[in-house]
């Protein structure tokens, strides 16, 4: 639980209980209002013809990479094209199989430069292929230290760099490999002039490994393309891809908007944050590809009903309501609703009515077994929720011991990991929900690195206001350690917590790699998700825009929307717009010329 609050006594109204002194985190209403509710309209006829183009540059595509040679260094770039730029969910198979390929002939040559080496390396681990990073051995010099005639290759230093965030437990030589890199680079970054400084800026800030897939993907459009050796069609592709999946996200995200805006917690549970948009955002860092629109649903409700409930009991109810509540869940009936406070109904109510969506739509595809392991699985977070409010009413500081397994689960990660499961088909089973409900190694880890990364973040804001002791305070009082201490031993945590699942993320795996993904993406959105320093928040809104709102600049795709509503006599509301458009595709008319267009788009 952390928001940031200050005690306050409400005035009464019919929802909230009256002469009652409570917490209030004085949230700034939802920046976004009503916007999002513009976009339900269904695709157009333009989006038709893009589909179709969409699908012929994936067959361009699809010949590039299996022409090129299995052990070539062509093929090695092409598929880190692909998967950075956020098209590899098409694919999928021929990926998985040139990299099988390269990983069972692989033998690490003194010849190979670091570039490429650490290039291979990160494709492969990332894959799950469990190769040796003994071939980094090469690159140190006689007295066993990496060979300072590196330092001057940013782009070699920034691929192994890259690569040092693959490793795994007992991997010193990575451990080394990364202190070396950073070092170099942060000097590198130094120099405006240097081409890679902006590639090198923001890998030390958010190196591939732990950075959200969708996100990542927009920023690397602009690196990708002043590449001069990038590939024309897989660069259009990634493009169109991008904003025919972005009209989807905002048709999905209007409807989610729709109904949290008909729940009106803005107006009947003033105390709570209105953060829908937020968390759709989030849950793209999830799984962003078409096929996982009823999982976005599903989890995006879930973790807004979350965020609710978490108000709740970290700002607003009394130990005594927030009893009522808890046996409220743990009973599962709306029958006992009347013995809950006015305020409390509006949410539980909300709440059974969301996971009755969710035993519905599984019901209709018959899989009824999972509603149990979803409703449980928030019965624990409720659980959890109130054994921190239990801590706060007697001002208790636990143990480490004590503190983690009920602040592990209150950072909703276990919760949340259940959840994402629900609505992903076939390649989950039974089995995949007893293994995640058992929490793994990288549940654990995971949880770990979204409960320290969130307690570091916000605890100083916390405990201005009363909150409950976070780990930070718990660990200074139970090892008798400064805050820097502190600070310096949970820093290490987190690095041996992303050891723990890479090393989960390596063949053989527990279950299919298209689950731990999921893992991974989660952990990603929580090692990212840090709402309490301003920059962050202006961040946010940015990242949101480039998701949700701005376009990737395709001209293509900017020609057919022009002659659609100039055909359609709309153009006289939008002239000045158009002009622009049309001077800046003039103003560069010569060079792009020189690409590749079909005669239709020449044409047009």
């Amino acid at each position: 639980m952390s928001v940031q609050s200050s005690v306050v006594l409400l005035a009464p109204s019919k929802n909230l209980s009256p002469e009652v002194g409570r917490r209030c985190a004085n949230y700034h209403p939802s920046i976004w209002g009503d916007h999002f509710l513009s976009y339900a309209s269904e695709f157009t006829n333009t989006d038709d013809h893009l589909k179709q183009h969409v699908q012929q540059l994936k067959e361009e595509v699809r010949k590039m990479l299996m022409a090129a040679d299995d052990d070539s260094v062509q093929k090695l770039l092409l598929i880190d094209a692909i998967q950075r730029l956020g098209v590899a969910y098409h694919f999928e198979s021929e990926i998985d199989e040139a990299l099988k390929h390269m990983f069972d002939g692989s033998v690490a040559s003194a010849e190979e430069d670091v570039y490429t080496a650490s290039l291979r390396f990160r494709l492969l681990r990332q894959q799950g292929y469990h190769v040796s990073c003994d071939l980094f051995n090469n690159f140190k010099d006689n007295e066993g230290n990496f060979k300072e005639s590196l330092s001057s290759d940013v782009r070699g230093m920034l691929s192994l760099y890259e690569a040092t965030h693959l490793r795994v437990h007992g991997e010193d030589i990575l451990d080394e490999a990364l202190a070396f890199t950073t070092t170099h680079l942060q000097s590198a970054a130094k120099y405006s002039l240097n081409p890679l400084a902006e590639q090198v800026v923001h890998a030390l800030k958010q190196p591939i490994r732990k950075g959200l897939p969708r996100l990542e993907a927009r920023h690397y459009f602009s690196i990708y393309q002043a590449d001069d050796s990038h590939h024309k069609a897989l660069l259009k592709l990634a493009k169109l891809d991008f904003n025919l999946l972005q009209k989807l996200h905002q048709k999905e995200l209007s409807d989610i908007s729709a109904w949290w805006k008909d729940l009106d917690f803005a107006h009947k549970l003033p105390f709570a944050r209105d953060r829908v948009v937020e968390c759709y955002f989030w849950i793209l860092g999830v799984y962003f590809e078409p096929q996982f629109f009823l999982a976005r649903r599903i989890l995006t409700k879930v973790i807004t009903m979350t965020s609710t409930i978490d108000d709740i009991y970290d700002v607003y109810g009394t130990l005594e309501e927030l009893e009522l509540f808890t046996e409220a869940v743990e009973r599962w009936d709306i029958s006992v609703i009347d013995q809950l406070p006015e305020y409390m109904r509006v949410c539980y109510r909300a709440l059974l009515d969301v996971y009755s969506e969710i035993e519905e739509e599984m019901a209709k595809e018959g899989r009824s077994y999972r509603f149990y392991y979803a409703k449980e699985a928030m019965k624990k977070q409720v659980r959890a929720y109130y054994e921190e409010a239990q801590w706060l009413q007697a001002q208790q500081i636990p143990t480490m011991e004590e503190y983690m397994p009920v602040a592990s689960a209150t950072s909703g990660y276990p919760m949340l990991a259940t959840t994402s499961f629900i609505a992903m088909g076939d390649v989950v089973t039974k089995e995949t929900f007893d293994w995640v409900f058992s929490e793994p190694k990288i549940v654990r880890a995971s949880a770990t690195v979204s409960r320290l990364m969130d307690d570091m973040v916000s605890h100083k804001f916390e405990q201005k206001r009363g909150h409950v002791a976070s780990a930070v305070e718990c660990y200074m009082k139970q090892h008798g350690a400064s805050e820097q201490e502190t600070r310096d031993e949970f820093k290490k945590q987190v690095r041996d917590a992303w050891k723990d699942i890479n090393q989960e993320c390596l063949m053989p795996t527990a279950v299919p790699m298209t689950v731990l993904m999921r893992i991974l993406n989660l952990a990603r959105v929580m090692d990212n998700a840090n709402p309490y320093l301003e920059q962050q928040v202006q961040q946010l809104k940015e990242e949101v825009r480039m998701l949700l709102i701005t376009a990737a600049d395709d001209s293509e795709q900017k020609l057919h929307l022009i002659d659609a509503i100039q055909r359609l006599g709309l153009a006289y509301h939008f002239e000045s717009e158009i002009d622009e458009a049309l001077q800046h595709m003039f103003d560069g008319y010569v060079i792009s010329a020189e690409k590749d267009d079909d005669v239709h788009t020449a044409a047009l």
